[in-house]
């Protein structure tokens, strides 16, 4: 069965997923690039970029581990940009270039209606307006098969964990201290006593937590 898995979700030591004052200048806050070196770092990362080299090892398992068997992604409207309120026309096509790297449909929350996005290399973005479950239904339905990954940001995966449904979690525990930022784990109404860890993996950059649902759909 089709799972919805969170992957290589970089938090700091005090727990926080982004750091404060995010911008379009500054998308994960100050200090918030700091969380996502070890992934970049790695030979995936690099080659994700277009850049030769990078690490092998555990860190970059679990990048490839990140998009293996994946069909659709997730995101919030906060991870597409920083485009706030209606879209009137903006030509907004995401923090990415023209050709992000996702290469499936990509399922964008919002409240507000907009057409599809086309990209290079077989990303589309779609818009949804009707809830984070018709999300999930679309994007099973588009994964063909495969597996949903739920992009973030912080407050998209509190919404589908309060929901229950988020299957597995794999975090990117960072030595960083941010201070202040966005927390992912706060307000989630006793959502995470369905999960246990299943996994610890640590390199010198980063330790790797993976989770699982106790009782899975």
């Amino acid at each position: 069965m089709p799972k919805l898995r969170v992957h290589n979700f970089s938090l700091s030591l005090d727990g926080f997923a982004a750091g404060p004052s995010q911008s379009e200048e500054d998308p994960l806050g100050a200090g918030g690039e700091r969380l996502h070196d070890w992934l970049f770092r790695t030979r995936g990362g690099k080659e994700m970029l277009g850049e030769e080299g990078g690490s092998t090892g555990v860190d970059n398992d679990y990048f490839y581990a990140g998009i293996a068997g994946i069909g659709a992604t997730i995101m919030g409207r906060n991870m597409f940009g920083p485009v706030r309120g209606g879209w009137d026309g903006s030509d907004w096509h995401g923090w990415w270039a023209g050709n992000p790297p996702f290469h499936h449909p990509v399922f964008v929350l919002t409240h507000h209606p907009r057409p599809p996005i086309r990209m290079e290399g077989g990303t589309v973005f779609n818009f949804v307006d009707d809830g984070i479950e018709s999300a999930l239904e679309q994007a099973y339905s588009a994964a063909g098969g495969q597996d949903v990954r739920l992009g973030g940001g912080a407050s998209t995966v509190r919404q589908y964990l309060r929901a229950g449904l988020v299957d597995e979690l794999h975090l990117a525990i960072t030595p960083v201290l941010l201070g202040d930022g966005e927390r992912l784990f706060e307000q989630l109404d006793g959502a995470v006593e369905g999960y246990s860890v299943t996994r610890f993996a640590g390199s010198d950059a980063v330790l790797h937590a993976e989770l699982a649902k106790s009782n899975p759909r």
